[in-house]
């Protein structure tokens, strides 16, 4: 009895262990599409890898310039005695602006001219007293005559003393070197102005120029010539066309390097503004793709495609950027398609459903 007891306790134990591998047997023998099958499919859109030009955008910021742009200082002492202009009045090149009193300036004239007329007198009396060497070929002597005269009798000195008094009174009266608008009006009428003393500026505003720095890294992807949007800083809505004009071809001591941009259109823009410009430097060949489907995990760019209805995880190696855009070095082919959105936390070989708009 004892020993049928035994046996039955046994044959339970045996069966109910062989039942437990059998349940896990079939346990490691569900495939893992059946779990996939019931995970909810993630809503995603998409769009094309292109291969394609890709504009790369260099952005950098700087100052407005007037090109055509001077500073007038008075080259005489004495009274303002006259002034035509206001600032912002445009002017042509050549208009009088202001003039100071030329009262001694035309006495000083009126001494030289009179000064000049007794040198002449004593000059020709004492040329007469050389008549034979005046009417002979030899030219040597009679030039050599002439100028120990002229110096004897204060002919030289009169000249000279004439041409002075003839630049002071050209100097009295200030005109515009350009065309353009009166900027920093700095003395008024009546006012005793010194010799040197700045007065205003006559701006151009009609060839601006804006300066910007560039990274050194960049530069090799601008050329003169190269067009570009400008933007004041102050206002986004105004945009006008700027070239390339020059590079300049040292690097400053924070890696950078000035360009600078002629401005065509110059509506709504003043010298000294701060502005903004785009530089496009446009890439050939590029595998392009919209930068929302490029994600980061652990440092490193992902780019998730498509492949049987899942999601297919693309370490890639990332080119420029535009803002909009991204260029794909390697790691996806052209005409790949891409994953543009939930893609932040998507899995590799999670199921996926594309939403169409």
């Amino acid at each position: 009895m004892k020993q049928f007891r035994l046996f039955f306790i046994v044959a339970v134990l045996l069966v109910t262990t062989l039942s437990c591998e059998e349940e896990k047997k079939e346990s490691q023998e569900i495939p893992s599409e059946s779990f996939r099958g019931e995970v909810a499919a993630t809503p995603v859109r998409v769009a094309k890898a292109e291969k394609r030009t890709f504009d790369y955008l260099i952005n950098a910021t700087g100052k407005i310039d007037a090109m055509d742009q001077v500073k007038i200082v008075t080259q005489r002492q004495g009274i303002l005695s006259e002034l035509n202009v206001k600032e912002g009045d445009f002017v042509e090149k050549g208009t009088v602006l202001a003039r100071l009193d030329d009262s001694e300036a035309r006495f000083r004239l009126e001494k030289a001219k009179i000064a000049l007329k007794n040198s002449q007198v004593t000059y020709d009396s004492d040329i007469l007293s050389f008549g034979t060497i005046m009417e002979s070929e030899d030219t040597e002597r009679k030039t050599s005559l002439v100028d120990q005269l002229k110096s004897k009798s204060g002919l030289l000195s009169a000249e000279i003393d004439l041409k002075e008094a003839e630049l002071e009174i050209e100097k009295s009266t200030i005109k515009a070197p350009i065309s353009g608008r009166v900027a920093d009006l700095k003395i008024k009428k009546g006012s005793l102005v010194s010799n040197g003393e700045d007065f205003m500026e006559i701006i151009n505003t009609n060839t601006l120029e804006l300066k910007v720095k560039v990274l050194e890294s960049d530069i090799n992807l601008i050329s003169i010539g190269q067009k570009a949007e400008v933007y004041p800083v102050s206002s986004s809505n105004i945009e006008v066309t700027g070239t390339v004009r020059s590079i300049n071809p040292k690097v400053d001591e924070n890696g950078l390097v000035q360009v600078s941009l002629l401005v065509s259109g110059s509506k709504g823009l003043l010298p000294g503004m701060n502005a903004r410009a785009i530089i496009r430097a446009p890439q050939t060949n590029s595998i392009v793709i919209p930068k929302q489907a490029l994600v980061y995990r652990s440092s490193r760019a992902v780019v998730f495609t498509i492949e049987n209805n899942e999601s297919k995880w693309n370490y890639v190696e990332v080119g420029k950027d535009n803002g909009k855009e991204v260029e794909i070095l390697s790691g996806i082919e052209a005409d790949n398609t891409v994953i543009t959105t939930n893609n932040l936390q998507l899995a590799h070989q999670a199921p996926i459903q594309i939403v169409k708009d």
